[in-house]
Formats: C-alpha cells, sequence, structure tokens
C-alpha cells in the first residue's frame, strides 16, 4: 500500500461449502472480487463472517466447491501475533520481512494508523485500542494484494476510522481487494455488501 505499484489480486469462490466443527456454517457460497474492490460482509454472530475469511486465507478447508486465490494475502483478526516482549517497531518489521515487504511499507505501516509515537514501546504494554491499530498496521506492511480484516473498526476511535478508511481506499486504488467483515455499516464507498444469513447461499459479487 502507498508504494504507487500495481497489485494483481483476484478471489472467486464456486458453490462453497464450510463446516466448523459438525456445524455447516458456509452453503452454496459464491463469490467473485477484482482489483479495486472493498466487499462489506455483514451478519449476526455464527452467521459466518469470520469463517469466509479464515476459508479464503487457507485457514479453514473447502468440503466442497472452488476457491482461486490471485495475490498474497494478509488477515486481521483477533490474533495479534505480535512478539510481546519486542517494540512495536520491532515486531512489525519482523513481519514485514517475512512477507517480503520493502523498506518503504516498513517505514510507513506505522504512520498509516499513527503509531509512530509508540514505536519503541513494548507490545505488551499496548492499549486493545493500540493493539487493534498494530495489527491492521501489520496488514498494511505486508504489501499483501488481498487485505482480510475481521471486525477492523472494533475499538477505534473516531480518528482512526477515518485513517482505516483511507487506508482501505487507497488499498482499493493500488489494485488491491479488501474484504471487511463487521457490525458497522460501511461509512465509504464499496463495491458491495453481503449479508449472511444462518445458512448462506448463491451470494455474488460481480
Amino acid at each position: 500500500m502507498g508504494t504507487g505499484q500495481a497489485l494483481v489480486a483476484a478471489i472467486k469462490m464456486e458453490n462453497i461449502a464450510v463446516f466448523r466443527g459438525n456445524r455447516l456454517v458456509l452453503q452454496q457460497f459464491s463469490l467473485a472480487a477484482g482489483a479495486g474492490d472493498i466487499i462489506w460482509i455483514r451478519g449476526a454472530n455464527g452467521t459466518g463472517k469470520s469463517t469466509l475469511l479464515r476459508t479464503i486465507a487457507g485457514l479453514l478447508p473447502c468440503a466442497s466447491g472452488a476457491l482461486t486465490i490471485g495475490g498474497k494475502v494478509a488477515m486481521a483478526d483477533d490474533n495479534m501475533a505480535l512478539d510481546n516482549n519486542s517494540s512495536l517497531e520491532k515486531a512489525l518489521c519482523f513481519w514485514a520481512d517475512i512477507d517480503g515487504a520493502d523498506g518503504k511499507l516498513r517505514e510507513t505501516a506505522l504512520a498509516v494508523m499513527e503509531l509512530l509515537p509508540l514505536a519503541e514501546v513494548p507490545v505488551r504494554y499496548l492499549s486493545s485500542g493500540q493493539r487493534k491499530r498494530a495489527v491492521l498496521s501489520r496488514v498494511a506492511a505486508s504489501g499483501a494484494a488481498i487485505w482480510l480484516l475481521d471486525e477492523p473498526y472494533n475499538g477505534l476511535d473516531s480518528a482512526n476510522v477515518a485513517r482505516l478508511d483511507a487506508a482501505l481506499l487507497r488499498h482499493a486504488a493500488s489494485g488491491g481487494i479488501a474484504l471487511v467483515a463487521a457490525h458497522q455499516p460501511p461509512t465509504i464507498n464499496v463495491t458491495n455488501t453481503i449479508t449472511l444469513g444462518k445458512i448462506n447461499v448463491a451470494k455474488k459479487v460481480a
């Protein structure tokens, strides 16, 4: 994000079925998204928002159907995955290096969510809101074409909501895809909104 380089991104899901334990969460679910798409995913707890994102991320298997992903994927959820004993900057740089992100992305990631003043603070001392912003900064630093954001607005104040909105728009403008699972309605223009039900059948974004 913010490099000026075009990203190559695509998601295609065809008649997907996904189980969590013995429960069928997604059934005959189809979705297609391409470069520049921001897809907003809504629904009550337990309707499959997180399941959908985790399936696209490759963390859950499809019981049936076909899933095709074009481009690197980065996901932000409740799993922070940052070293509590490292400074925030070092913890983010560790993952940026693993992701193969360039130096410019590493330098700008902290600025995206206004974390530069906290660069030297150990991760363990961050508040819940600061931790949320750190996870989002990790995604921004990844250079991934596809962002999967699970309830990213929780714990953010109005200023950081605006920063996240701006980051999403920049990512889409560079050719990336963002799927945002959120209870809140979008405050930016999105390609489409998908509302999941108890069993989700054949929702497609063209």
